[in-house]
């Protein structure tokens, strides 16, 4: 793995940022030409899918499972400048269990009906499930804005600062506005969010006449069953083994729960980069 991660740790201002907000904004996460190269491979794919779907040119995807349709993906499954903000969150014995691309176009017509936005937390019924208050975090997701939301109308990602320590969210009453402390979050393309699952948050209209691209990546505990297919063909046969863990390698299905020094090289990687003090728990 690149040691260019060593430069872009989670620093314990960010840490103690994450904890108090639930999320953290890393500008410049990618270079305005990586943020052009992906976005035409995301263009391109974007138009096959609606020719294959048979989708309206102004419909929202939602993509699953992208991961495998482009190795340029695969540069950001530990991409230098935020996996290592990932491991600092969640340790080393993390996966990739969760990708979609999010395509959000301009509406045929501006004016759109005022509607709450639909807030949720990631991860289906581990949020009915799981029995603690708050429940534990589980998994991280990681945004890269390919397109410019730095104005309030583009389709903008909303969170709740602070809400991933709910268990529940209080709504007005009057079915249409929508919670206190409902934030849009406003960055260039080229920027990532790095989320807590459990934060309350929201996709949103786009108004504008720019269309909104975004790719998100999820990674969990390896012992958590992945939320796509994670189909990624025979591009797992060229990845060095720490991609291979992260997109399900094991040696056993005993590995996921207690894993070997095999299992997880993440692991082995940081402990000679970083310390055994790293990997001690």
């Amino acid at each position: 793995m690149d040691t260019a991660c060593l430069d872009y740790c989670l620093t314990e201002d960010e840490r103690l940022e994450f904890e108090r907000n639930g999320f953290l904004i890393v500008p410049d996460a990618l270079t305005p030409q990586m943020t052009s190269d992906i976005e035409a491979v995301v263009d391109r794919i974007d138009s096959q899918h609606r020719a294959e779907t048979n989708m309206d040119a102004h419909e929202w995807v939602h993509k699953l499972d992208f991961v495998g349709q482009d190795e340029v993906f695969l540069d950001l499954l530990d991409w230098h400048k935020i996996f290592p903000k990932v491991w600092g969150i969640l340790g080393w014995n993390i996966q990739l269990y969760l990708t979609h691309m999010d395509i959000t176009p301009p509406p045929p017509d501006a004016e759109q009906e005022k509607q709450r936005l639909g807030w949720h937390q990631d991860s289906g019924r581990l949020n009915s499930e799981l029995e603690t208050d708050p429940r534990p975090r589980v998994s991280v997701k990681v945004g890269y804005f390919l397109t410019d939301t730095t104005e309030v109308g583009r389709g903008n990602f909303y969170v709740i600062p602070g809400s991933h320590t709910q268990n529940k969210l209080e709504f007005p009453a009057d079915e249409v506005s929508d919670p206190e402390g409902a934030t849009p979050v406003c960055v260039p393309p080229g920027t990532a969010v790095i989320f807590d699952r459990r934060i309350w948050h929201s996709r949103s209209p786009n108004e504008s006449d720019v269309t909104r691209k975004v790719l998100f990546y999820g990674y969990s505990y390896r012992w958590l069953r992945p939320r796509d297919d994670m189909t990624v063909g025979d591009f797992i046969d060229r990845c060095d083994p720490i991609r291979r863990q992260l997109l399900g390698a094991s040696t056993s299905w005993h590995g996921y729960t207690s894993p070997t020094d095999e299992d997880v090289p993440l692991k082995i990687w940081m402990a000679e980069h970083l310390g055994e003090a790293a990997v001690a728990s």
